[in-house]
């Protein structure tokens, strides 16, 4: 079965005025396309057109550098248009917040470790929130459309929440101003789609 893009969840224009629609459209419709039909080449004919995309990512030392770049690229989108809304922002609550206080002290230290991690990545790649090996949380960033699921990442664990850091997440609006992004993205973090995530993964 060959791996579609699916539909935002949400209009191109609802996360404005943080992330404008230009940006959406051409991000979603084009760069993610173009991930999802690249792995679609990438895989066509072997037997990964069988597996999941979890299956997939989670194994990816097997398979060469299209299927890398390419199924990261996908799953690391997947996962970003899902945390992301329009009536969002604020903090978290329940488990999520609890874990959060009793891992980083507070949310605000959340947000600058996950800030700081966005920032300081040199090039293109992610910064995450993870649930670990042991179950707890943690913050982490991978290079280009690497992910901490992937069997080559240097800290591993199940993303529940990943930020985008390639240029063309934010070029439009914020030019090379990284950290501006990165405190615009916080007004539309969905921090309830966030707890799903971090519920089901620990």
């Amino acid at each position: 079965m060959a791996f579609v893009l699916e539909a935002l969840p949400y209009a191109s224009d609802a996360l404005e005025p943080h992330i404008d629609k230009a940006t959406m459209e051409i991000h979603h419709d084009r760069h993610h396309q173009a991930y999802v039909d690249n792995l679609n080449k990438a895989i066509a004919g072997t037997e990964a057109e069988n597996l999941s995309l979890e299956d997939i990512v989670k194994n990816i030392s097997k398979y060469p550098a299209a299927v890398r770049n390419n199924g990261g690229g996908h799953y690391n989108h997947k996962l970003f248009w899902t945390i992301l809304g329009s009536n969002a922002g604020g903090e978290p609550t329940g488990e999520l917040a609890t874990a959060i206080n009793e891992t980083f002290g507070s949310f605000a230290e959340l947000k600058t470790q996950l800030q700081n991690a966005g920032a300081t990545r040199f090039g293109s790649g992610w910064s995450w929130l993870i649930v670990n090996a042991e179950g707890k949380l943690q913050v982490t960033s991978t290079p280009n459309q690497d992910n901490p699921l992937m069997d080559v990442a240097e800290v591993k664990g199940t993303p529940i929440l990943g930020i985008d850091v390639w240029e063309h997440a934010y070029y439009l609006k914020f030019q090379n101003k990284r950290p501006a992004y990165l405190e615009e993205i916080f007004n539309v973090i969905n921090w309830d789609a966030v707890a799903k995530n971090y519920a089901a993964a620990k």
